[in-house]
């Protein structure tokens, strides 16, 4: 019996062991009593990724679902590409397995579910830009609907609706930032897993628990699928992991409470946790209209250039590695501030804390510009 057959093997045990033991008694009760659910949730959904991930591979094998090499990509050999089906899967399983749903948890599996199964048909078939923002507003819509959106502390003209579009707007994007960071192996699953951890900590911290279930399972779906896409990958999260996770993270940024009395500490949560896909995909889309390589929406959709955060650093010498471990170490910096921020008592440490964060991204700026590519246009002119 091979090494790989073996481990299969044992998380299918650790799965059902995981699964089948009911809430009368034994490990999940136990969980629950010493404030571990979170850690039961995060072994069942990343023991589901051991087994789902070879599963997902294969499939791709069969349907032709393989992510083909090209200039544009750091890959030299056909890869499968819907490793987003082991993640999608694992989550499932394991906020369904915690059998607690308000009408948020619901919003957020349905709007999840659309994208994923829009990310699934893009990786295997092929889909326009245009048709992948609508289906991407419309799984923000159905978020909304459940009644997850941005909350104002000020009454203002058309408040319902302003919320609504901005809530669309932050969810379209961040899905699309976690899917542009899908570059190099193992950076958007990583990156997943600790942002998800993030809020994990910061919910617990602050007792909403439910916000830390969900965050829970899609951490250890994150982490158990880095077993098969560390360097040199073997699957690909594709479309459809990439846009769920970040959809999920999305939306976990809109269920959770970060301040009740701070307006800058509740906005600035979030946006510290999810701070390095933000500012790539702001600065590349910026940068890409000043020079003219994009014009619209469908050309900003379909780009594919290698001057995103992760490229640039490998520009610079650094390896697959590397660059993984040293964006990570930046989320976690902006992450442990926007953890600290929400304990400290004094304006003045509040704003320290937020300059000190304009300082991350000043120097992630500076890496960017360093690392910059020079395009054929440029060069002739």
């Amino acid at each position: 019996m091979t090494i790989k057959r073996q481990g299969g093997f044992f998380s299918l045990a650790v799965l059902l062991l995981l699964v089948g033991l009911l809430p009368t008694g034994g490990f999940s009760a136990w969980t629950w009593t010493e404030g571990l659910r979170w850690f039961y949730l995060f072994l069942i959904s990343m023991s589901a990724v051991f087994l789902l991930a070879p599963a997902s591979a294969w499939l791709a094998v069969r349907i032709g679902a393989m992510d083909q090499p090209s200039a544009r990509k750091v890959h030299t050999l056909p890869v499968p590409r819907i490793g987003g089906l082991a993640v999608y899967l694992a989550f499932m399983a394991a906020v369904l397995r915690n059998q607690q749903f308000s009408r948020e948890v619901w919003g957020i599996l349905l709007g999840g579910t659309i994208i994923f199964l829009l990310g699934f048909f893009d990786d295997w078939k092929g889909l326009s830009a245009r048709t992948r923002l609508f289906w991407q507003v419309v799984a923000a819509l159905t978020v909304t609907f459940f009644g997850l959106h941005l909350s104002f502390s000020l009454k203002l003209p058309f408040g319902a609706a302003l919320s609504t579009g901005l809530s669309v707007l932050w969810l379209v994007g961040i899905t699309n930032a976690f899917n542009f960071m899908d570059g190099i192996d193992g950076l958007a699953a990583t990156m997943g897993a600790v942002c998800a951890l993030l809020f994990l900590g910061i919910g617990w911290n602050s007792s909403q628990f439910p916000l830390s279930f969900i965050s829970a399972a899609l951490a250890g779906a994150c982490a158990g699928f880095l077993r098969m896409n560390w360097r040199p990958a073997r699957v690909f999260l594709g479309d459809s992991g990439s846009t769920f996770i970040g959809f999920i993270l999305g939306c976990l940024a809109l269920y959770g409470s970060w301040a009740t009395d701070n307006p800058a500490v509740s906005f600035s949560t979030p946006l510290l946790v999810l701070g390095i896909p933000i500012f790539d995909i702001i600065y590349t889309t910026v940068s890409r209209v000043r020079n003219g390589q994009v014009a619209g929406v469908k050309e900003w959709l379909e780009y594919t250039g290698k001057d995103h955060f992760h490229h640039r650093l490998m520009k610079l010498g650094l390896g697959v590695e590397q660059t993984v471990g040293f964006i990570v170490l930046l989320n976690v910096c902006l992450g442990l501030g926007a953890w600290t921020i929400r304990h400290t008592a004094s304006t003045l440490g509040t704003w320290l804390l937020l300059w000190q964060s304009v300082l991350i991204f000043l120097i992630v700026v500076v890496l960017m510009l360093l690392g910059r590519e020079i395009t054929p246009e440029k060069e002739k002119s």
